[in-house]
């Protein structure tokens, strides 16, 4: 958890379908894997709130990385099958221009 300057963050908050179930668990098992497999790939992490919404947060150390990652086939693959696991989804991607950490507690 280093942030730096020039990162892209993409915010993926989304409401999994009741039916979602295992075939999104298989899915995202092979997205995930093929992420952290790529070139600049930082790091993925998901939390889920109380009322059941999700908010994964991805990071890639540049745009270049970014990019090999949105037009990988397989992930557009993935990005195809958004109606069948979710009932709801938003995503924002945005450049960090500013980065700091303080020491963990």
């Amino acid at each position: 958890m280093t942030p730096r300057e020039g990162q892209v963050v993409t915010v993926f908050r989304n409401r999994l379908r009741g039916d979602a179930q295992p075939a999104y668990a298989e899915e995202l098992e092979v997205v995930v894997a093929l992420a952290r497999a790529l070139p600049g790939f930082v790091e993925t992490k998901t939390f889920t709130a109380d009322d059941g919404e999700r908010c994964t947060v991805v990071t890639f150390a540049d745009e270049a990385s970014h990019a090999t990652w949105r037009a990988h086939p397989r992930h557009r693959q993935a990005q195809r099958r958004a109606a069948e696991f979710y009932d709801a989804w938003s995503i924002a991607v945005g450049t960090t221009t500013y980065a700091a950490a303080g020491p963990r507690a």
